[in-house]
């Protein structure tokens, strides 16, 4: 969705994606939509982006192909969703591998060339978790909290830098995809299960406005005022709104799959990889 989004307000596209079949499918999908295209724009490359040498060299193919890349998409992520004492070693690093270490290792392999063209945006989806920890969501939060962490200690390094690159942060509640399928809420007019249409929407929207953090829905903000209370009042708050058993029913993918995004020199979009339960 990001990707066609993007392709639809004439921006060039680089898609990254370990699963190459899933490339294939958004190709298929663009071509459809736009049979008279007069120039390329979109490129495909497969990319593991847990492995710090794949994304080194797809940076470099991206670059070469695109010759500048104004923003990127940080999109991809996993989610494994057990008890934390059932999660294997393998697991709990495939997330932070993917969802907090990619997005640091692909923002150091744009930097230089956007710091030498004068400008750029990187744009994270987090998450809501990262902000309220969740049972069976443990290495999950655990990992959106770091790349939220990561996103404001990039955007303060660039105005501390006088450096004009900006940067978004995306944090939505759970969305309406099979990476959490069989999730839940207790109240959903305050914490709606979001469509990825909303999201994409929204989420594309602030970039292009150049605002610092979306989150959605609006009821996540007060996570930030629930934080001053005593922690029981804030897991009292936190159960009574059912978020603690909002994972319950979770049953996430069956197999791997993926999608994620660059968006280029005239807008780009990376993307990555699905995980063994789930991911987006």
């Amino acid at each position: 969705l990001f990707t066609l989004r993007f392709l639809a307000l004439g921006a060039r596209v680089a898609a990254w994606d370990i699963n190459a079949e899933g490339l294939d499918l958004l190709k298929k999908e663009y071509e459809n939509q736009e049979s008279d295209a007069e120039e390329q724009r979109l490129f495909t490359y497969v990319c593991d982006i847990s492995s710090p040498s794949e994304i080194v060299e797809a940076a470099g193919r991206t670059l070469a192909d695109l010759s500048v890349v104004d923003i990127v998409l940080n999109n991809a992520g996993v989610v494994s969703g057990d008890w934390i004492e059932q999660l294997s070693d393998a697991s709990i690093e495939r997330t932070f591998a993917v969802n907090t270490l990619a997005p640091i290792r692909i923002a150091k392999a744009f930097l230089p060339s956007m710091i030498s063209v004068g400008g750029g945006h990187f744009a994270t989806v987090a998450s809501a978790g990262g902000y309220v920890g969740t049972p069976r969501l443990s290495d999950y939060c655990a990992s959106k909290s770091a790349v939220i962490s990561f996103d404001e200690s990039l955007r303060l390094e660039m105005k501390r830098r006088k450096i004009p690159i900006t940067t978004t942060l995306i944090s939505p509640y759970y969305i309406d995809s099979e990476m959490f399928s069989g999730v839940k809420t207790r109240f959903g007019w305050l914490l709606p299960i979001l469509t990825p249409d909303r999201v994409v929407d929204r989420a594309i929207h602030a970039i292009y406005k150049g605002k610092p953090r979306l989150i959605m829905p609006w009821f996540v903000y007060t996570t930030f005022l629930c934080r001053v209370l005593p922690v029981g009042w804030f897991d009292a708050i936190t159960t009574f709104f059912g978020v603690t058993r909002s994972m319950d029913g979770f049953v996430g993918h069956s197999s791997p799959s993926s999608s994620s995004g660059f968006v280029d020199a005239q807008g780009a979009s990376s993307g990555e990889e699905m995980g063994p339960t789930g991911e987006d």
